[in-house]
């Protein structure tokens, strides 16, 4: 799991703390002395952490009046609100089926569309991203996120290449701790294969090899889940 700020976590007891209580748009938040009470930090930590779900349009600051749930409800990182659902294994679970729809077309898209200069990024990336995790650093998820978005440039489909960075840091805004070592192995070995098969411009291979991906994905995201019932 990512090391995180205290701000950070702070704003994800914020969050938290929304879905509790049930507030809707336009309802008022506590006041800084308050939230810094409740969650046992300072108020300025409340502060910056009202600052980013502020930037994540979640939080709507009135002068002189306080602060109220957003009704743009995310439109940054998260712009469908998932972040404030309730049942968060089961929308990951959910935005995994996409993926594991939408990703081996990505990869066949790919193989076809790809010009050798977003090949040799999609390489560097893999490389980065086996790097992190030999090493046991803690970068390898971005890392992850940021290669399946350029294989999704790649593609030459712009809709698709706006779309998967939504729907991954959409996982990644709370499942960010399912990663096994198991798993880390496997990931190595499936982006060697899928960016082999994209380098050689074999589409079907590629969609084959970002389908055991997905697919590996989903068995693993069930067992920890259940891990962590």
């Amino acid at each position: 799991m990512e090391n995180k700020t205290l701000v950070e976590i702070t704003t994800q007891k914020i969050l938290n703390y929304i879905k509790e209580q049930n507030l809707q748009i336009g309802e008022r938040l506590p006041n800084e002395f308050t939230l810094a009470e409740q969650l046992k930090v300072s108020r300025n930590t409340i502060r910056e952490a009202t600052k980013m779900l502020k930037s994540r349009n979640i939080l709507e600051v009135k002068q002189g009046s306080g602060t109220f749930i957003s009704a743009k409800k995310g439109l940054m990182d998260d712009p469908f609100g998932f972040s404030l659902l309730e049942n968060k294994i089961k929308m990951t679970k959910d935005l995994f089926d996409i993926r594991f729809i939408l990703e081996p077309y990505i990869a066949s898209l790919a193989a076809q569309n790809a010009t050798e200069e977003e090949i040799a990024s999609i390489d560097q990336l893999r490389v980065q991203i086996e790097e992190e995790i030999l090493n046991e650093g803690t970068e390898h998820l971005k890392l992850d996120q940021q290669l399946h978005t350029q294989i999704a440039k790649a593609s030459g489909n712009t809709a698709l290449y706006h779309l998967l960075p939504i729907i991954n840091e959409s996982i990644h805004l709370y499942n960010d701790n399912f990663t096994s070592e198991k798993k880390k192995l496997e990931t190595i070995e499936s982006h060697r294969e899928i960016v082999n098969f994209i380098k050689n411009r074999d589409s079907l291979g590629a969609q084959q090899a970002m389908l055991i991906h997905m697919s590996n994905n989903r068995v693993s995201l069930e067992n920890d889940t259940d891990a962590n019932r």
